[in-house]
């Protein structure tokens, strides 16, 4: 495959490279003047290939993660803070000021997108927007959540007002294939619960959270939000082994999540709040409409590379139609297009880790050692910053690509004749998040559809895996997920059923009542928010 470097827009040009020398602690924007990171893009900006700096952020180490902790400690003190003790309607008019400052700066954070992970130009702007969305709809949701518990509940002569309340410290580790949203459906939920937060953005996908931090700090009260950088290990750890997070927030994979909880010397009190690993198969049933299937399969396999948890990471097609289907499907992937996040109609980008087409050539290399075959006559082409897709077949268990989450542009292909064949994999794979079945016969359908639910935790009928929309559950079984991620359960997720109780009787509902007429406490409250 060959390199085209082709002219950069002027409006996506980096002109000079982007120094972030601070980070925000205790409400301040404080400077840092020690050790720095090198940010650097797969892609190239000259003729001749070479990565391009985009800048530096601070490499901040222990002290500094101890002051985050601290801070956010004492912006929670012990449930007396202002935050977790506000009301709700404060909360939420704090979120409104914090997503009217994001909008302006859509441009930025679109340009840092496609320059820092590879996203195409359209998907850029796409996770802006689903934030922002999002955002909306999660105040939308907790004011519904609040109009529901205005109110007093009476059971047994005991009168009790039930609300959500706030967990506590929440450590917020985000991803580098969704930097933005998927950052944000922690934080979010999180942040208008009561909790207090640290959050340290992804070693990929860094640059853009800098054009939001005066946003974070202008919106939210003195300690509640606080961003750090470095490396995860150096400050997580000792965050961690103070045993004061209460919550550990995190999408990434199952061996950080585990590294991270063992840190902790009282792991039975933490939440855990976890999108992990997934290796989401797609089924093609013999009666499955061909065209429909395969436009589903190449956006499920390689929509934003394949770099997704819920991306189809393995695809089983029925015998009696697997030669058709990977007759036109390899067709399919070698007519996409490779190029920059900027050029129009592109389709296929840059890989955002320098390592990862080594990776996947690793994999390639061991399927092919096992007597599997790369049928699309593109498949394994490499660039400096690209390896095209390959779609391998057949694939056996004992390959690497059949084990591991491979999180990139590569789809191995497992023929089937009994369908107990795909299920006993699923059963015994270690992932359970979400599966794609194709077909149409409802007698076969039905009996799938009443397992395949017990395996994983969405079922995709006829279309690609996808965490939208954001208001259904988002969740998975085994290695794949701990808590729900979505609008309306994420509010959960980072919260707390607790609630005031009182015998009912003359002496105590006087003073219920004296508290709501005069609107003392901010928890024992029946107002109603429109």
């Amino acid at each position: 495959m060959k390199t085209q470097f082709l002219k950069i827009p002027e409006t996506y040009k980096i002109t000079a490279p982007y120094n972030q020398d601070t980070y925000l602690v205790s409400g301040e924007l404080k400077k840092w003047e020690g050790d720095t990171v090198a940010v650097y893009s797969t892609i190239s900006s000259t003729p001749e290939y070479k990565p391009t700096f985009l800048g530096t952020v601070p490499n901040l180490g222990e002290t500094e993660a101890l002051e985050a902790l601290e801070s956010a400690c004492k912006a929670y003190n012990k449930g007396q803070g202002i935050w977790p003790t506000m009301k709700v309607r404060d909360r939420i008019a704090c979120m409104e000021k914090f997503v009217e400052q994001m909008k302006p700066k859509r441009d930025e954070v679109v340009k840092f997108l496609m320059w820092e992970i590879g996203k195409s130009l359209g998907d850029s702007q796409k996770e802006f927007d689903r934030t922002v969305e999002y955002i909306y709809d999660t105040i939308e949701d907790y004011k519904q959540l609040d109009r529901d518990s205005a109110k007093f509940h009476k059971n047994n002569g005991v009168n009790a007002h039930i609300r959500r309340g706030p967990l506590g410290v929440v450590l917020c580790l985000g991803p580098y294939n969704y930097p933005l949203n998927e950052t944000f459906a922690l934080l979010i939920p999180a942040l208008i619960m009561g909790n207090t937060t640290i959050f340290k953005p992804a070693k990929i996908g860094i640059l853009l959270i800098s054009p939001l931090l005066e946003a974070f700090q202008n919106s939210f009260p003195e300690g509640v939000v606080n961003v750090v950088y470095g490396r995860g290990r150096t400050l997580a750890t000792p965050i961690m082994q103070s045993g004061r997070i209460d919550v550990l927030a995190l999408i990434g994979n199952s061996k950080s999540a585990n590294a991270l909880q063992n840190q902790h010397p009282k792991s039975n009190r933490l939440r855990l709040v976890l999108g992990l690993e997934a290796k989401n198969p797609g089924i093609v049933l013999p009666d499955a409409d061909l065209d429909l299937t395969i436009n589903e399969c190449l956006s499920g396999t390689l929509s934003f590379n394949g770099q997704r948890c819920t991306a189809l990471k393995v695809l089983y097609v029925h015998e009696d139609v697997v030669d058709e289907f990977n007759k036109r499907f390899s067709s399919r992937v070698d007519q996409m297009q490779f190029g920059n996040p900027w050029d129009e109609n592109v389709q296929l980008t840059p890989l955002p880790e320098p390592d990862k087409p080594a990776y996947i050539q690793e994999l390639i290399d061991d399927a092919q050692a096992k007597g599997s075959k790369v049928i699309n006559a593109k498949g394994g082409e490499t660039t400096e910053n690209y390896i095209f897709p390959a779609v391998l077949y057949p694939v056996t268990k004992d390959m690497r690509v059949f084990q591991e989450e491979q999180f990139g542009p590569l789809i191995p292909i497992v023929s089937f004749n009994d369908i107990n064949e795909p299920l006993d994999d699923m059963a015994d794979s270690n992932y359970g998040q979400q599966v794609s079945l194709f077909g149409k016969d409802i007698k076969t359908l039905s009996p799938l559809i009443d397992t395949l639910v017990n395996l994983v935790c969405r079922v995709n009928l006829n279309s690609s895996c996808q965490r939208g929309p954001d208001v259904y559950p988002f969740t998975g079984r085994k290695d794949s997920a701990v808590s729900t991620l979505s609008v309306h359960d994420a509010l959960r997720s980072f919260s707390i059923r607790t609630f005031v109780a009182s015998k009912d009787n003359d002496y105590n509902n006087a003073i219920l009542r004296g508290l709501m007429d005069k609107k003392a406490s901010n928890f024992i409250s029946t107002d109603y928010i429109l």
